[in-house]
């Protein structure tokens, strides 16, 4: 180590989220490049980076120095912070570090956002850890700067009695205002106070000529313009990765500077556990063994489902198979995390809370079953647990849980309190400069016009995983731009070189993880200012390289739906003397339920409900729970595109002759027509053909999807072998292997799919036996998305059930079934009324009862918060036009019925309740205003405006007879006619505009009470009909 004579210690990479373009990669290729043994990360205030920056820089030999750049809390100006450079020494350092991070977020974060350190706990937690002193963004370095001798002295006396010889004056040469003043007064006081100096580069970026692409990145960050002379010019092109030579020539004058990066090199030995697991306990009385609750648990379980079990069932393959899975579990140390899930899932049911049936390989396990966990028989189902926990190679259980997406949150706090707030947390996640945007942010810092930007960006396709490159590779009109325009290359090749950098920190959409100890002792937490939950500075995949174990969380807006639906079911059977229903009652093999979905009836069926889905249930016809499996299996683009769905669909109708490639696998192939459709089928004919134990097998479907030729060559070597044995010989059995090898890449999840297809027929059922209360609680679910209540009042139509305006007489906030065949709209899904607003008319028609005219009703609300606005909207929608009285005539006394109110309440408020009787029998002038009415055109006009669609009438209605004649199909059906040529009508409802290669064009959105639909009108025909639109 002493060789190399310079470390980089003060160095910040991507993960300071605001002033560095070093990507993890570059840090450890420039420390190779530079022969540098050793080199530290510190991040602003943070650990973001640490597993990612360990894991390298071990990879590559290169010892890794963990520590953060802090913020230092400044009690007399709170807003602007000290910093100070902490490195870890040990665990114990990096443990301490976590936990003063972590109070920092939370207590710590002041004017600014800044996350600041107090001395207290500077000098509590001051263990295990370097301090170097910042330069002159240190306290000590402000006070020689900026400060007296008294109170540079007593702040180094004050740092020293907290690290002791723990601590160094940095020094910096970067080109930077205060640099060489600063450097000659500390020289002074090391020498007068006997303190060790250290050099350090405050790196930034990889070499000199970044400078640019850094100041880029600040300024994207700060909102600012390149070229704005009024900027605050904060770094120096000289804050590279200098070389050791570049650094010790730098330094020649102070050479201990340069020799002291080493030293704290070698002092710096901590370590990260990885790869070692560290699970959660589950609390158990005193005396009890979680193994054993575990077992007890999942016995009674059984106990429970055998009494639900048909009788010709046999029970013994139930308890065999739930031991199998206890000796499993138990072995590998996992009983702790399937009674924390049961916990947690149990708590959420008895607290109202619906949970999904399953999701993912988890709905496998019968243990599951039985705890509660799942609701769906893995034996009944031909589910395996070996794709879920396979006994022949420990991995993590990983059990994904959907939850009610409204209550959800209430799960994850149930969860803190219960094991304790220092021990659970979600985790971060970050959001990255990704090609669109990073080009529009590199524009507006370069000061490019917006709408230059804004069609260059335009050219990269949004979707998911686009990268420059890949749109530079596919779009010719922008690589022609690239090639002809040199402001154009310029901007492109700098957004690359952001492109993909982490930008922010978010968090996650389900992760939890749950530590055994204090979560400090693996990782900080964070949050942002004015935030109380706290996220973990690791993402997903570092949490689990440390060992922790996560748990996922997940909101299904389904699951709201089906609760909401099947409380409104209940009270409707409870008005019949009828006992309540749940979701057990609900038969699988429901005749009604499969001719919904065989006339494709599927609109709002969860996972049934897109136009190909219809396409190919059309041709399906499924009639059983399998087929509902194997179409929620089948429709992705592998199998869609293979044509293993249409030979799926062709062999159950008896079309193409069901063939199995060896008659041992016609019990497994046989509910699937001979096609291969699950990874658990893969494994299974393993089983079968070749022996391999289940276990064995799941390590062959995972070799299968990894397609890593050294280890298929050794499985179907092992696989021939068992084949062998079992009579069949080689050739058959490569056949055999070959014909598993294409369906592995196509095969899915049967337990998943399962559960989902769960999940679909309950949603059919409902849809089919109480399409009113149904539709209402979707309607309720999408209020938000006017294109999806569109579509779904639509349905209601088709369905003949009738959707009422809203009316203050009988709405709630949401949409309603207010009998068998009648859904009442809500109140909350009309444009600008606010809950307030709502939760005020509820309450005055709850005391008051039934609104009986505007003049009433007016007098019933406090008008601070039904306001003018709120009641004319309230009239536009229609939610008053069961008083008897038109639109117009409401809308022009409105004003005269709030005065009117206005009068009473003063008159009440006088005392004249008291002399002249009650506020209603007082005898107010009401001089009613009589107009005409709006004209159909009007009102509907006015409708739409406040509902955001046309519910009581529809402009085309005048025209339809006319239409009738040349129309083929309605918006809605437009999905479903694919391929053939058709006539639509609609009303334009919105049209955009967006230049092209070819000139202008016109995407117009259509409305014809059916859907709405999307049109592109292209620039030739847009040219000569735009006078039209």
């Amino acid at each position: 180590m002493l060789n190399n004579p310079f470390i980089h210690l003060h160095l910040h990479s991507e993960y300071s989220l605001v002033d560095s373009t070093l990507r993890i990669n570059n840090i450890i290729d420039a420390s190779a490049e530079q022969h540098m043994p050793a080199v530290a990360v510190t991040d602003l205030s943070n650990v973001f980076s640490v597993v990612k920056f360990y894991k390298a820089a071990m990879a590559a030999g290169i010892k890794p120095i963990l520590g953060s750049d802090v913020w230092i809390e400044r009690v007399e100006q709170p807003g602007k912070p000290f910093r100070l450079v902490l490195l870890c020494k040990d665990e114990k350092g990096y443990r301490n570090l976590t936990h003063m991070l972590s109070e920092a977020f939370r207590h710590g974060q002041h004017l600014g956002g800044h996350a600041c350190i107090s001395k207290q706990e500077l000098t509590t937690h001051s263990d295990g850890l370097i301090a170097l002193s910042a330069a002159t963004q240190g306290e000590i370095g402000n006070a020689l700067l900026h400060g007296s001798i008294g109170q540079v002295d007593q702040l180094v006396d004050e740092y020293l009695q907290i690290f002791g010889d723990c601590f160094y004056l940095e020094l910096q040469r970067t080109g930077r205002i205060g640099d060489e003043e600063h450097i000659a007064r500390a020289m002074d006081l090391a020498m007068h106070r006997s303190l060790p100096v250290v050099a350090t580069n405050d790196v930034r970026f990889r070499t000199e000529n970044d400078f640019e692409i850094h100041d880029i990145r600040v300024c994207i960050q700060d909102s600012r313009v390149l070229n704005d002379p009024r900027r605050p010019k904060l770094y120096s092109s000289q804050q590279y990765f200098r070389s050791s030579e570049e650094m010790a020539e730098l330094f020649a004058d102070i050479p201990e500077a340069i020799e002291n990066t080493c030293h704290i090199a070698m002092r710096c030995n901590c370590r990260l556990t990885l790869g070692k697991n560290f699970m959660p306990e589950f609390p158990v009385a005193r005396g009890q063994d979680v193994n054993q609750v575990l077992i007890d648990d999942s016995n009674d379980g059984l106990k429970k489902i055998l009494k639900k079990v048909p009788q010709d069932v046999d029970r013994r393959a139930y308890q065999e198979r739930l031991d199998m899975e206890l000796g499993v579990i138990t072995g590998m140390g996992f009983p702790g995390y399937f009674l924390i899930v049961a916990d947690f899932i149990r708590w959420a049911k008895n607290h109202d809370i619906p949970v999904g049936p399953g999701r993912g390989s988890g709905a496998g396990s019968l243990v599951a079953y039985c705890l509660g966990i799942t609701e769906l028989d893995p034996i009944e189902h031909g589910l395996l647990f070996e794709r879920f926990l396979n006994p022949e190679r420990v991995s993590m259980p990983d059990f994904d849980i959907d939850f009610c997406m409204d209550k959800r949150d209430r799960v994850i706090e149930y969860v803190t309190q219960h094991y304790g707030s220092d021990k659970v947390s979600q985790i971060i996640t970050y959001g990255t400069m990704a090609a669109r945007a990073v080009v529009r942010d590199v524009g507006r810092v370069m000061d490019v016009g917006f709408g230059f930007v804004d069609q260059l960006a335009k050219l990269i396709p949004g979707e998911p995983g686009m990268t420059l490159a890949k749109a530079i590779d596919s779009e010719k009109e922008l690589r022609e731009k690239i090639e002809q325009d040199d402001d154009v290359r310029e901007l492109i090749s700098r957004a690359q070189s952001l492109e993909g950098m982490a930008r922010n920190a978010g968090k996650h959409a389900g992760g939890v993880v749950i530590a055994p100890t204090a979560l400090t002792d693996f990782t900080a937490l964070y949050c942002e200012q004015g935030v109380t939950q706290m996220v973990t500075h690791l993402d997903m995949k570092d949490v689990e390289a440390v060992g922790l174990v996560k748990f996922d969380f997940l909101g299904l807006r389904t699951l709201t739906i089906i609760d909401n639906t099947l409380k409104t079911v209940n009270r409707f059977r409870e008005k019949n003397a009828q006992p309540p229903m749940t979701l057990d009652d609900i038969d699988l093999s429901d005749k009604k339920t499969f001719k919904l979905i065989q006339a494709c009836r599927t609109t709002a069926v969860f996972q049934l409900e897109s136009s190909g889905m219809k396409d190919v249930i059309k041709k399906l016809q499924p009639d059983n729970f399998n087929d509902m499996v194997a179409v929620v299996a089948l429709y992705r683009p592998g199998p869609l595109g293979s044509g293993m769905v249409d030979t799926f669909i062709e062999r159950k109708h008896g079309r193409e002759k069901i063939i199995y490639p060896h008659p041992l696998l016609e019990e497994i192939l046989k509910p699937t027509y001979g096609v291969v459709v699950y990874q658990e089928q893969v494994m299974q004919i393993a089983q079968v053909l070749a022996s391999f134990t289940l276990g064995a097998a799941d390590m062959l479907r995972r070799a299968m999807g990894k397609k890593i030729a050294e280890e298929m060559a050794k499985q179907r070597e092992n696989f021939r072998a068992g084949a062998e044995k079992n009579g069949i010989d080689a050739r058959q059995a490569d056949s055999i292997f070959d014909l598993m090898e294409e369906f592995a890449k196509y095969g899915f999840n049967k337990s998943h799919s399962a559960a989902y297809a769960l999940v679909s027929f309950q949603t059919a059922w409902f849809k089919a036996h109480s399409p009113a209360m149904f539709l209402a609680s979707t309607l309720s679910a999408d209020m938000e998305k006017t294109d999806k209540v569109v579509t779904l009042i639509a349905e209601c139509r088709d369905m003949e059930l009738t959707v009422q305006p809203p009316d203050v007489n009988s709405s709630g906030f949401s949409f309603e079934a207010s009998s068998e065949d009648t859904i009442v709209y809500g109140l909350g899904a009309i444009k600008g009324i606010g809950q307030a607003a709502i939760e005020e008319i509820t309450r005055a028609r709850e005391e008051k009862g039934h609104f009986s005219d505007l003049f009433d009703f007016c007098r019933a609300l406090d008008l601070k918060k039904v306001n003018q606005r709120t009641l004319e909207t309230l009239i536009c929608a229609g939610a008053l036009d069961k008083m008897g009285v038109h639109r117009a005539g409401l809308m022009a006394n409105l004003s005269n019925a709030m005065s009117l109110s206005g009068q009473e309440l003063r008159n009440r408020a006088a005392g004249q309740d008291d002399l002249f009787g009650s506020s209603d029998e007082l005898d107010l002038d009401i001089d009613w205003i009589e107009v005409a009415e709006y004209s159909e055109d009007e009102r509907l006009k006015r409708e739409k405006k406040h509902l955001g669609l046309y519910l009581t009438g529809h402009p085309m209605n005048q025209y339809h007879r006319e239409l009738c004649n040349f129309i083929s199909c309605s918006l809605s059906d437009v999905e479903s006619a694919k391929g053939k040529q058709v006539t639509i009508a609609g009303l334009i409802i919105a049209m955009r505009t967006r230049n092209t290669r070819r000139g202008r064009m016109a995407i117009l959105t259509l409305d014809d009470q059916s859907a709405w639909l999307e049109i592109p009108i292209y620039s030739e025909l847009y040219e000569s009909n735009k006078q039209l639109l």
